[in-house]
């Protein structure tokens, strides 16, 4: 977690822009942290995120966001003249442009590492319940089944990490304890990076060519095509699996239900999708899928740690001071 030393006060008269449900959930302190310093913080929703219309009406007297996955454009920046810190309470700021807000001077600060091992652990939680059929046990045993669905061991078997940060390091750990091996794709790390690990380097084909689960961790770019295309998702091993609780644009939902369909593919478990919440998606009618609501991060701990960075980033940028996990 970010350091916990004094922060500044915000100058008379700001006020800061809640967009999120989940900050502050399991701790009073990140509020504190933004009452103490004069920030005014304020969160017209507490149960669903912020509506779009209703975000751009209050802009116009806004000096600070704290937000989560809303679509933080240029058109709601240039709609708050006042506003100077976007927070995200969260990792990753792809849902935040951030040339804007470098052309109109607003920083944009995040939380990175703060919810890493929740959404490692999740994710290992899903690879579980994808290959042993936990969730669709459960379910059936409800209806008054009593079913004795198979699947594979975990060990001996190979996992595959497309994006080897803070989080597939975590989940490679969890691997390894149980006895998987690990095979990675990150083409920003130098390979002695995954020496280290005890994970061996390959390229995104390899990858999905020779992994028995592949679990993708990293940044959708906006408006770019899904990194795991039809073609990619069918290249990947027959059987296979795969997780998603990174982003839903590195998918082809549509491909990805067609080819669990065609048992092509064996399993899925998704816990981030290209439109949220979840619509009318061929995914709900799609075989051997575990569908979650985003909810990676959502550990007590990761929300704690998460909304002081944030906070105090916020109260700092607002009295003036440099932050210390800025973005722009």
């Amino acid at each position: 977690m970010g350091g916990r030393g004094p922060v500044g006060a915000a100058a008379p008269g700001v006020s800061t822009l809640i967009t999120t449900p989940t900050f502050g959930r399991f701790s009073d302190e990140p509020w504190r942290v933004l009452e103490r310093a004069g920030a005014a913080p304020v969160r017209p929703c507490a149960d669903r995120a912020l509506p779009a219309a209703e975000l751009l009406a209050r802009m116009p007297e806004t000096d600070a966001l704290i937000v989560g996955l809303d679509p933080i454009t240029a058109e709601v920046m240039a709609a708050g003249p006042r506003l100077r810190v976007i927070a995200k309470h969260g990792v990753g700021v792809d849902n935040i442009d951030l040339a804007a807000a470098r052309e109109r001077g607003v920083r944009v600060v995040y939380a990175p590492g703060g919810n890493s091992r929740a959404v490692a652990e999740l994710t290992f939680g899903l690879i579980l319940d994808a290959t042993r059929q936990i969730t669709r046990t459960h379910t059936e045993v409800l209806a008054g089944v009593w079913p004795k669905h198979f699947g594979p061991e975990l060990h001996g078997r190979t996992l595959g990490i497309v994006g080897f940060g803070r989080i597939g390091r975590l989940l490679a750990g969890y691997a390894r304890a149980f006895g998987m091996d690990v095979i990675a794709h990150d083409p920003f790390l130098a390979p002695g990076a995954f020496a280290g690990e005890g994970v061996r380097p390959v390229d995104l084909g390899t990858l999905l060519a020779g992994a028995d689960i592949v679990s993708l961790h990293l940044p959708a770019e906006p408006g770019a095509p899904p990194l795991l295309d039809r073609d990619r998702l069918a290249s990947m091993r027959p059987g296979a699996c795969l997780v998603n609780a990174a982003r839903g644009g590195l998918v082809d939902e549509a491909a990805l239900a067609d080819l669990l369909a065609s048992g092509h593919l064996g399993a899925a478990a998704l816990d981030a999708f290209a439109v949220e919440p979840l619509g009318d998606s061929p995914l709900r009618a799609a075989p051997n899928v575990v569908l979650t609501s985003h909810i990676a991060a959502c550990g007590h701990a990761a929300n704690q740690a998460m909304g002081l960075m944030v906070a105090e980033d916020v109260v700092r940028v607002l009295g003036g001071e440099e932050p210390r996990h800025a973005a722009v």
